[in-house]
């Protein structure tokens, strides 16, 4: 993108050297517009990429917590499963 506005703005130049001074600074404002506009874009991208990664980042951190949630909660039944099976072994031994 740089690259078009650089040539752009050379090509502006070279014809600027033959034209009138109202028409070289019509010109020069003209390539100064252009080069706002894509700083502009360019911003605007990547401020649209920032916040599709942050928004990536954050689902991901959610998903992994969630999967965590769920692990340590089978991970208790578990262990109240077993638990409950050693309480009842113990229980029916001492019948």
């Amino acid at each position: 993108m740089k690259k078009i506005v650089t040539v752009a703005v050379i090509a502006a130049a070279a014809t600027l050297a033959a034209c009138s001074p109202a028409a070289k600074n019509e010109t020069a404002e003209a390539a100064n517009a252009v080069a706002t506009d894509v700083n502009a874009t360019a911003a605007a991208g990547i401020n649209s990429i920032d916040a599709a990664t942050d928004n990536a980042m954050d689902s991901i951190s959610n998903a992994a917590d969630a999967a965590g949630n769920k692990v340590e909660s089978a991970a208790d039944k578990m262990k109240a499963a077993a638990g409950n099976a050693m309480t009842d072994a113990g229980n029916t031994l001492k019948k």
